[in-house]
């Protein structure tokens, strides 16, 4: 065995119907009296949902943010910073998927570093490599309630979109890192089932480019593993059985494992693309890599051959169908099971925009983890060809 450091943070986390009861002790645990709610209109427009959360917090609820949008754009983070800072806020609670978690969690760091988000946001350098700056202002603590099986729930890293420039801007900041997660029945089941399975693919994307990755370990590879034992068990049923909110909380817990895996193996080329597409077509970027991902293992191959054995023993390969192609084909399947069209095409996204997909996907903080080399978007356009 190779020698290797595995550092995890610590995670608080309740799941269940009584998992909403610990928020205002979460809150005491960090002595917070002003809590601002970050959500989209969904759960906005559901006297149910942020009713429950209005009558379990009571007084402590100072502020609710309601402006959260889908790849959390520029002007929705500063918003939601203006309205951290005039509330005198103690306390982040996002409750939603993605959008909602990565906007409260940029919103934090813009209000505590009163800076720009470009001067805020890793860069990439004439070298190709990436470089963050240090971010060092105290942070609000962030706790979640997530409605969809979401990796944000666990992460550190928030991608702000820039619509002027077509670019995500990326910020990394450890003390962002939620609090607590309160994973509720009601909550997951409320998400609109194609936001359901749009997570859930692209939690398959991280898990298998996370275990596709040189950096990981025993303990990283069995939080990935079992994250893809998870979905497959569950994403298959999930179109037939979209009511079970068992079946939902399982893949929740699925992109947990995920999150915290990929902290240690990062994703690559396929999330890079993905999250070009999503902001350049606005189709979602969990679609977006469904599609994507069969492809890009195949460009990875030559790269990660020794490791893909992992994915497909994790997806129910054993034995002798444990290749490059029998991991391949395991994923194809368990993405076909959920009926998504399997081009690029079929989802409306046009050829002309394919170049500047590759174009924007350059300067994803992704990409220069991917295990195999990128060296210019021409690389990337034929991945994109071959999806289109």
């Amino acid at each position: 065995m190779r020698d290797f450091n595995h550092i995890a943070a610590g995670l608080r986390l309740f799941c269940g119907r009584d998992s909403l009861n610990m928020l205002p002790v979460e809150l005491d645990r960090v002595k917070s009296q002003r809590a601002v709610v970050f959500c989209g209109a969904t759960v906005a427009q559901s006297p149910e949902l942020l009713g429950a959360v209005r009558g379990i917090l009571g007084t402590r609820l100072v502020a609710v943010f309601d402006r959260v949008r889908p790849h959390s754009p520029v002007e929705s983070v500063q918003g939601g910073a203006d309205l951290l800072l005039e509330s005198r806020a103690d306390a982040v609670i996002a409750v939603g998927g993605g959008s909602a978690i990565v906007t409260a969690r940029a919103a934090n760091v813009l209000a505590a570093e009163r800076g720009g988000l470009l001067e805020l946001s890793s860069q990439r350098g004439v070298d190709g490599k990436f470089v963050s700056p240090k971010l060092l202002a105290p942070k609000l603590p962030q706790l979640v309630i997530p409605t969809t099986p979401t990796t944000a729930m666990v992460k550190v890293g928030s991608a702000v979109f820039d619509p002027q420039t077509g670019r995500r801007m990326t910020i990394f900041d450890p003390k962002t890192r939620a609090h607590a997660i309160l994973i509720h029945p009601e909550f997951v089941l409320s998400a609109p089932l194609e936001l359901t399975l749009s997570a859930s693919l692209n939690t398959l994307a991280m898990a298998v480019e996370g275990l596709e990755s040189p950096a990981g370990n025993p303990l990283s590879d069995g939080m990935l593993m079992h994250s893809l034992r998870l979905l497959s068990c569950n994403l298959g049923k999930l179109v037939a059985q979209a009511s079970s909110s068992e079946l939902r909380c399982e893949l929740v817990l699925a992109s947990v494992l995920c999150g915290q895996g990929t902290d240690h193996a990062s994703p690559g080329v396929c999330a890079a693309l993905g999250h070009a597409l999503g902001t350049q077509t606005h189709i979602d970027n969990g679609l977006a890599n469904g599609i994507l991902l069969p492809h890009t293992m195949r460009f990875n191959a030559p790269f990660t051959q020794q490791r893909l054995g992992k994915v497909a023993d994790a997806l129910g390969m054993h034995g002798s169908g444990r290749g490059v192609e029998a991991a391949i084909r395991a994923v194809e399947d368990l993405v076909a099971s959920v009926n998504i069209p399997a081009r690029l095409r079929d989802v409306g996204v046009p050829h002309e925009v394919l170049r500047s997909v590759a174009q924007a996907a350059m300067h994803d903080w992704f990409l220069h983890l991917n295990p195999r080399p990128v060296e210019d978007e021409g690389v990337l356009m034929q991945i994109l060809e071959a999806a289109w």
